[in-house]
Formats: C-alpha cells, sequence, structure tokens
C-alpha cells in the first residue's frame, strides 16, 4: 500500500527526525528540502522492498519494523547480511555510486517505509557536509560489524552466535536500567547471520540462558551484563 504525504502530514517527519541520525543537528530548512517528495509505503511480513540488480532511484528509510539484507552465495545459500530497524536508511550505496543494488532488502514483519528519491538526498550531501559526517559514519560502522564478524568466522558457535547478538546490540539494542534489550529474531536469522546450523542456534541459546547470560522472552532477548558476554569472544 502506498501512500504520497504532503508537508501537513507531521507524524512521520517526527517519526522519522526523531530516529535517523543522518538528520541530526541539520538545519530544519534543509532536512525539509530532502524529504520534500516522500512516498510512504507499508509492507507485510516477507516482503521484498528492492531487488539486487535494481536502480538506485530512491533512498529508504525505516519508519516502523525490521528488514534484513540478504545476498546469495555461489551455491545459492541465502546469506543474511544485516538486520535494520526504525531509523535505519539503505539504498544509499546505489545512489552514491550510480551501480545497481548488491543485495535483496525484505520485511521481517509489518513495516513502514519512507522513501525519498534519490537526487535529493544528494543534494542534502552536497549542502550539509554534517550529513556527509554522518553518512559516513555509519558506513564505516557497518564496516566495522562486517570486519568483525569475518574475523570470527573461524571461532566456535558459541564465539560466533554472541558476535551476532553483540552485533545486534550494537545495531538495534537499546538499554532498560544496566540490561540490554535486543528483538528476538527467529533463529533462521541468526543462523544465517552466524553460518551455523539453525540446531546449533538453538543450543547455545539454550546454554547462555542456562548460564544467566541472557534471558528470552516472546519479543525480546535481554542482556543482563554485556561485559560478560563480550569476554566469549575476546
Amino acid at each position: 500500500m502506498t501512500y504520497r504525504y504532503g508537508s501537513s502530514s507531521a507524524d512521520w517527519q517526527q517519526m522519522l527526525l526523531q530516529h535517523c541520525s543522518l538528520f541530526e543537528g541539520l538545519p530544519a530548512e534543509s532536512v525539509a528540502r530532502a524529504i520534500a517528495h516522500p512516498v510512504l509505503r507499508s509492507y507485510p511480513s516477507n516482503h521484498v522492498i528492492v531487488f539486487e540488480n535494481d536502480d538506485g532511484a530512491s533512498i529508504h528509510f525505516i519508519l516502523k519494523g525490521w528488514v534484513k539484507v540478504r545476498t546469495h552465495n555461489m551455491d545459492g545459500k541465502e546469506i543474511t547480511l544485516n538486520l535494520l530497524s526504525q531509523g535505519d536508511l539503505f539504498g544509499e550505496m546505489a545512489a552514491l555510486d550510480h551501480i545497481p543494488r548488491s543485495t535483496d532488502v525484505i520485511t521481517l514483519g509489518a513495516t513502514q517505509i519512507c522513501s525519498i528519491p534519490a537526487q535529493d538526498f544528494l543534494d542534502l550531501l552536497k549542502a550539509e557536509p554534517m550529513a556527509g559526517i554522518h553518512l559516513s559514519q555509519l558506513l564505516a560502522s557497518r564496516l566495522r560489524q562486517v570486519n568483525r564478524r569475518l574475523r570470527l568466522r573461524e571461532a566456535d558457535s558459541t564465539a560466533r552466535l554472541v558476535d551476532v547478538l553483540l552485533f545486534l546490540v550494537d545495531g538495534q539494542g537499546r538499554a532498560d536500567g544496566t540490561t540490554w534489550l535486543i528483538p528476538s529474531f527467529p533463529h533462521r536469522e541468526l543462523s544465517s547471520l552466524s553460518g551455523l546450523a539453525r540446531e546449533t542456534v538453538t543450543r547455545v541459546l539454550r546454554k547462555l540462558e542456562k548460564k544467566g547470560l541472557l534471558l528470552r522472552e516472546r519479543d525480546v532477548i535481554r542482556i543482563p551484563n554485556l561485559t560478560t558476554l563480550e569476554e566469549l569472544v575476546g
């Protein structure tokens, strides 16, 4: 379902400004120009928002919900590269280098997306150096996450899954006092992110829970002591 909103629709704008770090500290008039031509869409679960090899005509911001960034290896096996949530953006690479998209992006639940023209996004980067710095910080963070996962690809199953949990804390975690909360994703997504069999993911999660290193609830995983969990990956 697609909606086109005018400037009087403030709810989605407030959500975007509150949760998207790209716009943090930028002049209001510059932000207004960047999001002056939005298209808002609502998607059901397991819907492909963009396909690999699509053009980069739009930049997409997540207003609500979760998506996974997916590719496939040479054997056709699905590989989850990232999980993104409210305030995250995707599609920026194709806009920057004018090369077709290199991954699929698929919803993990009911999701609302705000899309803006790639040219409006590029105009913002040209006009506001701080927007470029924010984007560079985002890309650097994602690269560090990938590098960390590559370093641990030969580690044992516990270290590999804990690294994925820490990766999710870094990207989607929120603090609740001294406890950190991350979404309770399906085991198949944790399997794809870690490269472990789904049965192994289930076994390691049970072991971590038995040791009191995490508590699984219906919608979230609670991590009572982040430092202790970090020690498992060195």
